[in-house]
């Protein structure tokens, strides 16, 4: 499983444009191995052109032009999920599967409902490959902030959509329980989306360390408890809070001595405030720090600013 760690950018990359028929991967294939290093998102829409996305945008790819039809969209989704397109739309309740690699293929399409939820998706319209990359050294800028002599601060990651903040989570988890810059530390990660691990047969998919016990698939609150009861974390890591359950869970593992990482969608501090949810976290001092990150260009700045009186 080292060498899936260890694979660079651009063979990452292969492993999306290999689900894709040969009409559209041969075009995805002849870009520059730089450029292909730096996609991060493969995007299909019915009746459009195939594009891509990374640092610089989304645009089209060369020799691409013709447009992608209904029947492409279940056809890839039938060979990542390696079941037919049926039985695969049957488990997409979430919006997505995780596959092979630990890629995540999100789905939209004409939505089945039952009970007044999501039960399936009847017909798709669009597809959103994203390519699951461990960035390591990522979180190499902002490790000695988050480390607190042997243990570590309760830090919240925070950036819009798209701007890297579970790439920095996973890179985090990676330091903290191999040792890098102190003590190796047992982090929990509760994998909701199986983004942070992306579990296949059992095993890590992207690294997350060697002291790291990973719950995938499960809601958040209830594998943050579960984690907490059974494997004896030093540190919590979860991706995204966006209920009050998680809120709740957190609130209680930090009560329990545990420290927290996590991540959120927002712009920054004034943000969070107003926005009920995360204004209550906030005052209840469940995070003593956050790191702000913003993109530059192609590039991205980290900015930890510490939460304490007159900051919540």
């Amino acid at each position: 499983m080292a060498a899936q760690h260890q694979q660079d950018p651009a063979e990452r990359f292969g492993q999306t444009a290999a689900l894709l028929p040969a009409w559209l991967r041969t075009p995805l294939e002849r870009l520059p191995r730089s450029e292909q290093a730096r996609i991060e998102e493969i995007r299909l829409r019915a009746g459009q052109p195939v594009t891509v996305s990374g640092p610089a945008g989304e645009h089209g790819v060369p020799g691409a032009e013709e447009a992608v039809r209904p029947a492409d969209l279940s056809l890839i989704l039938e060979v990542a999920t390696q079941a037919s397109a049926h039985t695969a739309l049957d488990r997409v309740q979430n919006g997505f599967v995780t596959v092979r690699g630990g890629h995540r293929i999100g789905l939209c399409g004409t939505a089945v409902l039952r009970e007044g939820a999501v039960h399936n998706l009847r017909q798709l319209s669009s597809l959103c490959i994203r390519v699951a990359r461990s960035v390591p050294g990522a979180a190499r800028e902002v490790l000695g902030q988050v480390r607190d002599g042997q243990g570590v601060k309760g830090t919240l990651i925070l950036s819009p959509p798209g701007g890297g903040k579970t790439t920095l989570l996973r890179d985090l988890i990676r330091a903290l329980s191999d040792g890098e810059g102190g003590t190796a530390i047992r982090v929990g990660v509760a994998d909701e989306r199986s983004e942070l691990a992306a579990l296949w047969e059992g095993i890590p998919q992207l690294d997350v360390g060697r002291r790291t016990d990973v719950l995938e698939g499960c809601p958040k609150a209830e594998a943050l408890m579960m984690l907490l009861r059974g494997m004896n974390p030093q540190v919590l890591a979860v991706d995204e809070i966006t209920a009050p359950a998680d809120v709740a869970a957190l609130e209680h593992a930090a009560n329990c001595g545990v420290s927290l990482l996590a991540t959120a969608h927002g712009s920054g501090l004034e943000d969070l405030r107003r926005r009920p949810l995360y204004r209550g976290m906030l005052e209840r001092n469940i995070f003593s720090q956050v790191i702000l990150i913003r993109r530059n260009g192609s590039g991205r700045s980290y900015e930890v600013l510490p939460l304490g009186d007159g900051l919540c």
